[in-house]
């Protein structure tokens, strides 16, 4: 799926580079730019602390496995409605790109 987001901006992908490089080490400085950033475009949320949980996102995404799930149980018992993770990625920066 990166290599589909990556390609939704026109980007190349990064390689793994067979490390993990957790967000929240890579953001420690961008909490002043975030803010400059903010002011700037009037945006509703200076504070980059409060706007994302980078440790969190660090969790979820920073496996060092490949995570597989299955919905099938959860649908056979009536749970039909979702959306695809991939679209949901693809409005949202529509969305955000629209704005």
């Amino acid at each position: 799926m990166w290599g589909r987001i990556a390609e939704w901006f026109d980007l190349e992908p990064a390689p793994f580079g067979g490390s993990i490089l957790p967000l929240e080490e890579q953001m420690k400085e961008d909490a002043p730019t975030w803010r400059q950033i903010a002011e700037r475009e009037g945006l509703a949320e200076p504070d980059l602390g409060r706007l994302a949980s980078l440790c969190h996102t660090d969790t979820d995404l920073g496996r060092p496995i490949e995570v597989m799930t299955d919905m099938s149980k959860s649908r056979r018992l009536g749970f039909t409605g979702y959306h695809a993770t991939d679209d949901a990625f693809f409005d949202l920066f529509a969305e955000l790109r629209a704005d």
